[in-house]
């Protein structure tokens, strides 16, 4: 089968939710003797990385991102009525490349990666209207406004962004809704977001194929690092909104009632590109802002419990599914859990209460016994579910419901 794969970024190096899941889709369906091209956006940094992309993958073409700056998000929002997501990619040459692709050569299968992608549907129909369309919906992304809306709605300080997610929430319902009724396919990643899109097709049609990871990466064959005794990890792409407000959250509320069970506890936010409102926190002595990391593996490994205090986002995520690989012992709320079956949620602890939060780190952090079985129990439920080995022919299946395969 010959598939068109386009992506909002390169998806390697595999460090973040997106990459993850695209790349692990591109080297399944490699391995599974299927020729992928990929057309993706790069950024300077990307350029200059060697990658094993050109291993896996038929062809790669790639196009630089596009600039937008903030009067022009500004001016876009009042003058169209498309979601200021699906502008943020609106790119002549991305569109001219992928016309050049599609009049070069026939392919079977075209796959949207998150709505972003979808801005080209139009332009694949129109040149290949023989083509099936999957778009792989990464989040539903009209329910992950509607929750942040109502997160920052109660903070009168975030209500110019509550009105953003507000406004966005109404207009991204509409597109997911046309984009859901045009593809042949939708996949989501979890069944909450399944259940959220299912309205918007006729057949109710959505299939859930879930965020993975190869685990044998997590075994602890990387660097050991050594963070100290009681230490606290969050992992994640730092200017991502659901990860900011997890950490605000978490360094305001509960991370102060752990310090005062356990004075010498530590919190390491492990991701790139930390956001402005999260430079205060460096003013902690227990509190480390990593910024980009070659490797999160190391951290993982280093760490005593692993905290998710998510309350905003959709889908599996795949932070969860990387501590549990790597054996740790994990507290975080239901939303955090969502995706998850209650198997693989019986390996984590759960709390959406600050305080309750922190008395389960509290609790974990002095009994390392708990930590270990709870870690275990997490290694092999995810090897059972979450392997990319047990997801692909998973994918492989639902292509073939739609004459494909």
């Amino acid at each position: 089968m010959r598939i068109l794969m386009l992506t909002p970024a390169l998806p390697y190096p595999p460090h973040q939710g997106g990459a993850l899941r695209n790349f692990g889709l591109i080297h399944g369906l490699h391995a599974a003797g299927h020729q992928v091209t990929l057309l993706s956006f790069v950024t300077d940094e990307d350029i200059y990385q060697p990658t094993p992309l050109h291993d896996i993958c038929q062809h790669v073409e790639t196009v630089p991102a596009p600039a937008r700056s903030v009067s022009r998000r500004l001016a876009d929002m009042i003058t169209s009525p498309q979601p200021d997501l699906i502008r943020r990619l609106a790119s002549p040459a991305f569109r001219q490349c992928l016309v050049e692709l599609l009049q070069q050569q026939s392919f079977d299968l075209v796959q949207f990666e998150g709505l972003e992608m979808t801005g080209y549907l139009a332009d694949v129909r129109q040149h290949q209207p023989n083509a099936r369309l999957c778009y792989d919906a990464h989040n539903a992304e009209y329910r992950l406004q509607q929750v942040i809306y109502d997160i920052d709605r109660s903070q009168p300080e975030r209500w110019p962004s509550a009105a953003y997610s507000f406004i966005q929430a109404r207009r991204i319902a509409h597109f997911e809704r046309m984009v859901c009724q045009t593809v042949d396919c939708v996949l989501a990643v979890s069944e909450e977001d399944a259940a959220a899109l299912r309205p918007f097709r006729t057949d109710q049609c959505i299939a859930v194929i879930a965020n993975g990871i190869f685990v044998d990466h997590y075994n602890g064959n990387a660097e050991e690092l050594d963070l100290g005794t009681h230490v606290l990890t969050f992992t994640g792409k730092m200017d991502y909104r659901p990860n900011v407000d997890a950490m605000l959250w978490f360094t305001t509320d509960i991370f102060p009632q752990v310090q005062a069970a356990v004075p010498d506890a530590h919190l390491y936010i492990v991701g790139q590109k930390p956001h402005a409102r999260l430079e205060s926190l460096r003013d902690n002595d227990h509190i480390a802002l990593t910024g980009w990391v070659n490797e999160i593996t190391p951290f993982l490994h280093a760490t005593d419990v692993y905290v998710a205090p998510l309350r905003m986002g959709s889908g599996t995520r795949l932070k969860i599914l990387e501590a549990m690989a790597a054996g740790c012992a994990i507290v975080a709320t239901t939303l955090a859990a969502a995706g998850l079956p209650d198997e693989a949620r019986s390996a984590l602890v759960l709390a959406d209460d600050a305080t309750e939060m922190a008395q389960a780190i509290v609790t974990l952090l002095q009994d390392e016994s708990q930590r270990n079985r709870l870690g275990e129990s997490a290694k092999a439920l995810v090897q059972q579910h979450y392997d990319w080995s047990v997801l692909i022919p998973r994918l492989l299946a639902v292509y073939k419901e739609i004459g494909l395969g």
